[in-house]
């Protein structure tokens, strides 16, 4: 290996080390203060580098929580994938996709309500948020998967019917009215809003050529 080979490896070892400290300094840090009451001093302190050198890898403490955040929610999403895999039923397997996002969002609500925001209002082209809106999409295809199971569904109708549940999943980890509720609550919550058909009945609205909400309001 050549020198300039060996200096290279070298600095990128040291970039690492020093992102993995930033990212458990940030995590130790927000998990017990929440976003809000912890600044960047306190983040580049606890991780033993100067605040310039923070900014390098995060701009803004936004940014911070999406880099901390992102990792946690890619997790969630594997999980729910692999529990829908093993629940037959479409809807139940839309929530068993869903749950371990809830769970994960409500671990620090406030925390996970900045997120949110931060992944919507952000700027798409900073690559932390760019990462935080690819795992949407993969929650959108992990649902639109689940849902061609039903022979009813076209591709096309999976594809829009999954953006609708990403929309309401999103809608009730942000609503302020809804941060005393409990993660089952919440999940149930999601439940009652996807379960479309139920809401149509009651309604009198269902008409037989809405087959995309027939056939949600049938996952169950």
């Amino acid at each position: 290996m050549s020198v300039a080979s060996q200096s290279v490896g070298r600095r990128e070892r040291n970039k690492q080390e020093k992102l993995d400290r930033i990212v458990a300094a940030a995590s130790e840090l927000f998990a017990e203060h929440g976003v809000d009451e912890v600044t960047t001093q306190q983040i580049a302190d606890k991780a033993d580098i100067g605040t310039g050198t923070l900014f390098l890898y995060a701009k803004t403490k936004g940014e911070l929580l999406l880099l901390v955040q992102n990792a946690k929610y890619v997790e969630a999403l594997e999980q729910g994938r692999a529990d829908a895999e093993t629940v037959p039923g479409v809807l139940d397997a839309v929530l068993a996709i869903v749950r371990p996002i809830v769970e994960c969002n409500r671990i620090q609500i406030d925390n996970g309500r900045t997120y949110l925001r931060e992944m919507v209002f952000g700027d798409p082209e900073e690559p932390r948020h760019g990462a935080a809106l690819a795992i949407v999409a993969q929650t959108e295809e992990a649902v639109a998967a689940v849902l061609r199971r039903d022979e009813r569904v076209a591709e096309g109708d999976a594809a829009t019917l999954a953006h609708i549940v990403s929309a309401v999943i999103f809608l009730s980890m942000a609503a302020s009215v809804n941060i005393a509720l409990s993660v089952e609550e919440i999940v149930q919550d999601i439940r009652r809003q996807v379960d479309v058909r139920r809401q149509g009945r009651r309604g009198g609205q269902c008409r037989d050529g809405n087959r995309g909400a027939l056939v949600v309001s049938e996952l169950d």
